[in-house]
């Protein structure tokens, strides 16, 4: 009887997680996927189920994980704008070939909307907590006068929120890092007090 191959299956479900991040879903092929992840078919199935779940997973993960390193720019200065502005710089990668991706689940919105309740589902275990740090910083600036008083700080959480996402919409429509970069000072401008 031969012995199936073993593999690293973090490291293969990494693999998979930057060819869907570059080509989307749709033209992700399994033959796209078993080359880049450097495994046999079966061992694909076996491992990950079909290509729509081993998908979810990435999709998942990639949340997950950049997720958490928005909070921590968010939560990485003492000051609220700065920690905002950490935030939105963070998106901005200096490598061109990396910030050209874009991001992985602004992606996955752009390819399939609203229509797909499982990501629709995935969504919502990452935003609404961005969306409340956000808030919260918001408000912290609010009391100690460096964001204006005037602004509805959930309103404010959802522009930035927007802004995240035209940012990473723009690395992937080819903008440089200098015209990205001026979209976040607007935004940042937007929220001092007037």
């Amino acid at each position: 009887m031969v012995r199936p191959r073993e593999f690293d299956r973090d490291e293969a479900l990494e693999r998979a997680t930057r060819v869907f991040w570059e080509k989307g879903y749709a033209s992700t092929s399994t033959e796209d996927l078993l080359k880049a992840m450097n495994i046999g078919r079966q061992s694909l199935y076996n491992a990950f189920g079909d290509k729509r779940k081993l998908y979810l997973e990435a999709l998942e993960r990639y949340q997950q994980e950049t997720t958490a390193g928005h909070l921590e720019r968010l939560n990485s200065r003492p000051s609220p704008i700065a920690g905002i502005e950490a935030l939105l710089l963070g998106l901005i990668a200096e490598d061109d070939c990396v910030r050209a991706l874009g991001c992985m689940g602004v992606g996955a919105v752009s390819e399939f909307g609203a229509s797909d309740p499982e990501l629709v589902m995935l969504r919502s275990k990452v935003g609404p907590k961005l969306f409340r740090r956000l808030v919260e910083r918001i408000r912290e600036g609010q009391a100690c006068g460096e964001i204006d008083a005037g602004i509805d700080a959930r309103e404010a959480a959802a522009f930035l929120q927007m802004t995240m996402q035209g940012i990473q919409l723009g690395a992937r429509a080819g903008h440089d890092a200098r015209s990205l970069l001026s979209q976040v000072r607007f935004a940042i401008s937007r929220m001092r007090p007037r």
